[in-house]
């Protein structure tokens, strides 16, 4: 039955529906609060989620040109950028026209354009302007497949956020309670959106509300924790304009192994464990299709290969990603070292994916050093960088400077499931086979060979060995040589123990398809109209038109494309 809360709901009057309090909701909010308009704001998690998945993230934002790179002596540019998003997107279903006959790409490939520009333009002066820091030094995600023209960043471009995700949460979630303060926002948590309501009109169908089940108080969790889908209520609430930001796919396994890419990357992994917390269930997804919407690029998803089982989990199979240097030596799971860029760490994801799961399996190597852990294990999530989230100098000088690694990795070190520590590499092949999955057996000798031979590459500065090159080549810039990329030393080298393995699943993270929209964020039909009133933003969106990324993403985009997108929604909603 719809309660007296939920009537006040619909007295409230809305002129937009939000649907979803991530960052790209919170966004589509502050942008249409500025111009006047009220937006009630449902949320099927409590009030401490607010944010989503963002809150969890490091904070990486990809920028073009910017007085951080150039301080770092790095040259970049909008066509270099351009370029690199091509070559990595490689954007192959445009189709013909903007109806019927158009691709899954027409809008994304069209996103990409305009969110490049925007990167390299308007998006720093415009976060900065609502109180946004970088760190000084400039990260180098995503290196690329080796081809000028191909997949990866030409450069650095990775801007950490001083604050890390809560950081870029904070700066529009503070506009939006200043707006709820003052009447113009209404929260209702708790709220799970069943049914988006579409009738007809004069102008034809077009989306007037939603319709629902309200869940049952779970204030008492923490942000992250899996909540309770005990119903208590309904409600129906109506408004001119609904914005669909809801998330992705990540902790919906079912839904991504029915979805996932095997012909273009691999079968689908046994074993994988969730970068992200059990509410991001894509559940809007067909929701928002059954109201009418074109979804597109459905295969389109980005998993990583360096995940790790969090010793101290917030939510059911909660994973770690490494982000890693270029230093680690890869192996499958059968013991042979992957070739190539996408077998330097954090250079190619796709291809380190195709590799892996190409032997049958879904898990990895890492064989490493203490030096090596100590200079190029950063780990995702906020919470796992309390110096830059917290915005303490000291501990960061303590922690980024000082000997030994960050506190965090030495935790995962000492308590993670996925790591063996060893004096010699006999007795960390042992180890690696106590842990190995599928009854695989790791050789040692074989291991040794590979080893044995990267380690005589490392003599000169001149080599043949990828990896070694790509070693070189990112101590270059002063991030890399300072921060991020070990000295080049011998793995087998007890001056520079003890020797480490890390065993390396496939987390889940965001979704590169979704509802396909028009440049303001309206959602499109099949047939290439757009339905009035209703709008898409954020990673159910595919971060802007179904797809901005293609088939590959060069990091640091996802939460740009959060607050591209939902900019564009709350703008067109101001205007409208």
């Amino acid at each position: 039955m719809t309660s007296a809360a939920d009537q006040d709901l619909q007295e409230f009057a809305p002129d937009a529906i939000v649907v979803g309090a991530g960052l790209a909701g919170l966004v589509a909010t502050y942008e249409a609060t500025r111009a006047g308009k009220k937006v009630l704001v449902l949320d099927q998690e409590n009030r401490a989620n607010l944010g989503g998945q963002a809150h969890w993230s490091l904070g990486g934002l990809f920028f073009v040109d910017t007085p951080e790179q150039r301080r770092m002596g790095i040259k970049d540019s909008v066509e270099l950028a351009w370029q690199d998003w091509q070559g990595s997107a490689a954007f192959d279903r445009i189709g013909e026209g903007d109806g019927l006959e158009r691709g899954e790409d027409h809008w994304g490939s069209r996103w990409a354009r305009a969110y490049v520009d925007f990167a390299a333009g308007e998006k720093r002066d415009y976060l900065r302007g609502l109180g946004l820091k970088s760190l000084t030094f400039v990260g180098w995600a995503e290196r690329g497949d080796g081809s000028a023209s191909g997949h990866g960043n030409s450069v650095p471009r990775f801007h950490l956020t001083w604050g890390t995700g809560p950081e870029v949460v904070r700066i529009f979630r503070e506009p939006v309670e200043e707006a709820e303060r003052a009447g113009l926002v209404r929260f209702a948590f708790r709220h799970q959106v069943d049914e988006l309501l579409v009738e007809d009109g004069v102008d034809g169908s077009a989306c007037v509300g939603v319709r629902g089940t309200v869940l049952a108080p779970d204030d008492a969790r923490t942000r992250g924790q899996a909540s309770s889908r005990d119903v208590v209520g309904s409600f129906d609430v109506r408004a001119a304009a609904v914005v669909v930001s809801s998330g992705g796919i990540g902790h919906n396994f079912a839904m991504m192994r029915a979805n996932w890419p095997t012909e273009r990357v691999g079968p689908a992994p046994e074993h994988m464990i969730a970068g992200v917390p059990a509410h991001v269930d894509g559940r809007m997804l067909g929701i928002t299709e059954t109201a009418g919407a074109s979804l597109v690029n459905r295969d389109r998803m980005w998993a990583y290969v360096e995940g790790i089982h969090n010793w101290d989990p917030v939510w059911p199979d909660h994973a770690i990603r490494i982000l890693p240097g270029p230093s680690s030596m890869w192996f499958d799971a059968d013991g042979h070292r992957l070739t190539g860029m996408s077998g330097v760490p954090g250079a190619d994801s796709i291809g380190s994916m195709k590799q892996v799961l190409a032997t049958g399996a879904d898990y990895s190597w890492f064989v490493l050093t203490q030096s090596i852990i100590e200079k190029e294990f950063a780990l995702s999530g906020s919470e796992q960088n309390p110096d830059w989230t917290d915005k303490d100098i000291r501990m960061m000088l303590k922690e980024r400077l000082g000997k030994g690694a960050t506190s965090p990795v030495e935790a995962f070190k000492e308590h993670g499931e996925d790591f063996v520590v060893a004096a010699d590499l006999d007795e960390l092949v042992a180890g690696m086979n106590k842990i190995a999955r599928g009854g695989r057996v790791l050789d040692a000798a074989l291991l040794r060979r590979q080893i044995e031979d990267r380690d005589r590459q490392i003599d000169n500065a001149y080599c043949k060995d990828a990896q070694v090159m790509a070693i070189h080549n990112g101590r270059k810039d002063r991030t890399g040589k300072i921060m991020r990329v070990a000295k080049p030393h011998r793995i087998l080298d007890p001056a520079h123990g003890p020797l480490i393995a890390v065993r390396l699943n496939i987390l889940s993270r965001k979704t590169l398809g979704g509802i396909e929209t028009d440049l303001d964020s309206q959602v499109v039909r099949p047939d290439g109209s757009a339905i009035p009133g209703l709008y898409a933003a954020g990673e159910v969106a595919g971060f802007g038109g179904g797809g901005v990324h293609g088939y590959n993403a060069l990091e640091g985009t996802f939460l740009g494309g959060c607050i591209f997108s939902g900019r564009a929604a709350g703008r067109a909603i101001a205007r409208a």
